[in-house]
């Protein structure tokens, strides 16, 4: 029989996955895995009990929480010389990786999907000596998603980010950087940088106009020095897609980025998580993480290898 190994976070969501545990056991037993588990207990468990994964030799991990524990996940395969298949259960109270590749947020459409897809690879991010799956960024607004308490988040999902995003109004500024990318330089104010690996950014599913997942390039997103009304405009059309031609925003695809500041305190944002401050280098791992996806999602979003 295939071994499975399930990393889940018990406090992710509203907390369902760790009532629905039982069930989910079994219809991977159905599907001919012997599988274990492991239940994450503080920050940065889910990337020791990945790197452990790798020793135990597993053929597939499966991960069920947000985009935090996803995240950490990575960053302990990417240690790894033989990596695991991965499958993703998107139970956080937010999951914009698995938005982005077409998982369904339902437990057992999820599992579904990790035994009956397809296997694609992906690219990751390394950004200094962390990896991330989804988005890196940097400028006051990036804050908010790390700073909303777990709890808070468990309990009252989504909201706990508007709660907090609230607070931090009157303190969104803007912030002098150099960014270097592929031989290119932009230099200036600005309010935000992003850097991404899909189009499912922060809640907003329409970034990027043709999304491909598996070439190599990030896409870069530089918001230019605006007025908290103009930052509101900007965001409303990014929700409906229509941001592309806006003037403050420029969007750049590279493989390698650089970023510093005058003011060194600028904190960084991995996948929703505090990633440190700048300066920063940035490199586009392509292909380097294999992962279950559903069947449409391969002609959509992967142009380079598609594995059984």
């Amino acid at each position: 029989m295939k071994t499975a190994r399930i990393i889940y976070n018990p406090t992710s969501g509203k907390e369902q996955f760790k009532q629905s545990l039982a069930k989910v056991l079994q219809k991977f037993e159905e599907a001919g895995f012997i599988t274990s588990t492991h239940a994450t207990t503080a920050p940065n468990d889910a990337t020791k009990a990945a790197v452990a994964a790798c020793e135990m030799g597993i053929e597939l991990l499966i991960v069920a929480g947000g985009d935090g524990t996803v995240s950490e996940v990575i960053n302990g395969l990417a240690q790894c010389e033989s990596r695991p298949t991965l499958g993703v259960i998107p139970v956080g109270t937010v999951n914009d990786y698995a938005k982005a590749l077409h998982i369904s947020d339902d437990i057992f459409e999820a599992i579904d999907t990790i035994i009956n897809g397809v296997t694609v690879e992906v690219d990751i991010g390394k950004m200094n000596d962390k990896y991330f799956m989804n988005i890196a960024g940097g400028g006051k607004i990036t804050e908010v998603s790390y700073e909303a308490p777990s709890r808070l988040k468990a309990i009252i999902g989504p909201l706990a980010y508007y709660v907090k995003g609230i607070e931090f109004l009157p303190q969104i500024t803007s912030s002098e950087v150099k960014i270097e990318y592929d031989g290119e330089v932009f230099q200036g104010k600005i309010m935000l940088f992003l850097i991404g690996l899909t189009n499912s950014i922060g809640g907003f599913d329409k970034l990027v106009e043709d999304p491909v997942f598996d070439n190599g390039y990030f896409s870069l997103f530089i918001v230019r020095d605006a007025s908290l009304v103009e930052l509101a405009h900007l965001m409303t059309l990014v929700s409906r897609g229509e941001h592309y031609d806006h003037p403050k925003l420029q969007i750049i695809r590279a493989k390698n980025i650089s970023v510093e500041s005058t003011n060194d305190s600028m904190q960084l944002n991995l996948d929703g998580e505090y990633g440190g401050k700048l300066p920063a280098k940035f490199e586009n791992l392509q292909a380097f993480l294999s992962i279950r996806v559903p069947e449409a999602v391969k002609n959509a979003h992967f142009k380079r290898t598609i594995q059984s």
